[in-house]
């Protein structure tokens, strides 16, 4: 199949045919027909535009999906007609689509998954840990969500030509509001982690112009958020908000709650302290130095890294904030935004090259050891995880937001449904995991059983590598949940 000419693409569209023929056909009519996107799409594949005698469509529609650039689908209510393995042709379109790492719109049709067909409820799911969810509710509405994403494509791609938001002049600023101090600063510990080596003149302004954050003598977007004086009287939209929950739910009362707004550095610290000072510890001895070691109950890289990764790769057009939010058995790192086309949650487990939506913020925190350029940073935290005795990370989309759950402890959903525990076992757990401990006692008046029936379930957790007994008999006897188990991953690579 001949691929078409730079800026010029091929887009596939996928439903059910039945249910959704009018918003296909009104898809693909807008699109050939709208003077702008008429200039760069070439071709609109619907299946029902071919010849019915040359329908063949097991070798067509994936062949399709595989040359083409653009992959929109449109989910409804109905799954369709099942092959002998169960799946539709829409989910084996969005499948492939995936695979061969097409850029993925997705349009789902109303509010209420409660209506659909089981096997579609699942895939509208599916498609949302991956790529972000539109909704509408009729025919127009549909078109108005097709012209924005679009457009992002486009504009994503290159083929509209407008200055990315890193690159954009800062409206209203000069370089008054740059902090001299902090660009010299900057400049200091970049030399001293070997990431830079400055030829030339070593002024604020000239080191700012070394990393192409003036325009036309003016500060751009990302030297005011790097080197501004106050950021947040620019943005409104930059502030990390810090959550603590007692709980495993957001659920108040909240513990403690911090917003941090400032430059980037600053800010990026300040949301990795809230992080370590809610999470576990350990202090080792100085019989190797003079300074006792501290071991966090999650690797203190990992956490800098699913940040920073969270404010250097957001999404700044979106009015939405970067959430770090702390729970008894997990951290998640919410992200307004999405994976650039072709990257999917599954490829962050693999050696992927970097891919960052903000290159003029990623280079300086680059320079000062926060991020590395080879795309390393989710396999290493991966790897980190895995030798600190926890899960793998999660990624995914949830929405509008790109979210990284970093577990806590190894005993997820997945795992505690995997031993085969029973309600009172389960309810044990998260009893632990909100208060720390548990005693026989408590655990008989959670559970209204016997004494025995007690020791039996405990015993079984002690089997299992669940439970780990504190002290021999009596009172003073408690259990907490075992550390560092030699367990599978719960995402294996």
């Amino acid at each position: 199949m001949k691929k078409p000419d730079a800026n010029h693409y091929r887009l596939f569209i996928s439903s059910v045919q039945k249910e959704l023929a009018v918003e296909r056909r009104a898809v693909k009519d807008f699109i050939t027909h709208d003077p702008l996107f008429s200039r760069f799409i070439s071709d609109v594949f619907l299946f029902e535009d071919i010849p019915a005698g040359d329908r063949k469509p097991d070798d067509i529609y994936l062949r399709e999906v595989e040359g083409c650039d653009i992959y929109l689908a449109i989910l409804g209510n109905e799954y369709g007609w099942k092959n002998d393995a169960g799946m539709s042709p829409t989910e084996l379109e969005f499948e492939h689509a995936t695979k061969t790492h097409r850029e993925r719109l997705v349009f789902v049709k109303g509010d209420d998954d409660t209506t659909r067909a089981p096997e579609m409820a699942e895939l509208v799911r599916k498609a949302g840990r991956q790529v972000t969810r539109r909704r509408f509710s009729d025919t127009p509405g549909l078109i108005r969500e097709v012209y924005a994403s679009l457009i992002e494509c486009l504009e994503h791609r290159g083929a509209l030509r407008s200055t990315p938001f890193d690159g954009s002049v800062c409206d209203g600023a000069t370089l008054h509001d740059i902090d001299n101090a902090h660009v010299t600063a900057f400049v200091k510990a970049a030399e001293a982690a070997g990431r830079l080596k400055l030829k030339g003149p070593r002024s604020p302004k000239a080191v700012l112009q070394n990393f192409n954050l003036l325009r036309d003598g003016h500060p751009t977007n990302a030297a005011i958020l790097l080197f501004g004086k106050s950021p947040h009287q620019f943005f409104n939209n930059v502030q990390v908000h810090c959550f603590h929950f007692y709980g495993t739910e957001k659920r108040k009362p909240i513990a403690s709650q911090q917003p941090y707004e400032g430059r980037l550095f600053e800010v990026i610290d300040q949301a990795v302290e809230f992080v370590l000072g809610k999470i576990d510890r350990s202090v080792g001895t100085r019989a190797m130095s003079t300074q006792a070691p501290v071991e966090f109950e999650i690797p203190r890289p990992v956490i800098t890294e699913a940040i920073v990764n969270a404010v250097a790769h957001r999404n700044y057009h979106s009015n939405g904030f970067v959430q770090v939010i702390v729970f008894s058995d997990r951290v998640e790192v919410w992200n307004p935004g999405e994976l650039p086309p072709g990257l999917t949650p599954q490829l962050l487990r693999e050696p992927h090259g970097p891919m960052p939506r903000n290159p003029l913020i990623a280079e300086p925190l680059y320079r000062i050891n926060y991020v590395e350029k080879a795309g390393t940073g989710t396999t290493d935290m991966i790897a980190d995880c895995q030798k600190a005795g926890l899960p793998e990370p999660d990624f995914e989309q949830r929405g509008p937001y790109f979210v990284v759950t970093v577990w806590r402890d190894r005993l997820t959903e997945d795992v505690i449904a995997s031993l085969g525990l029973n309600d009172r076992q389960k309810t044990a757990i998260l009893f632990i995991k909100q208060h720390g401990r548990i005693t026989n006692k408590q655990y008989q008046e959670l559970s209204k059983v016997t004494d025995r029936t007690v020791l039996r379930d405990i015993q079984e957790l002690i089997n299992k590598d669940v439970f780990h007994k504190i002290g021999t008999t009596g009172r003073a006897t408690y259990y907490i949940l075992k550390k560092k188990p030699d367990i599978n991953p719960t995402n294996p690579t």
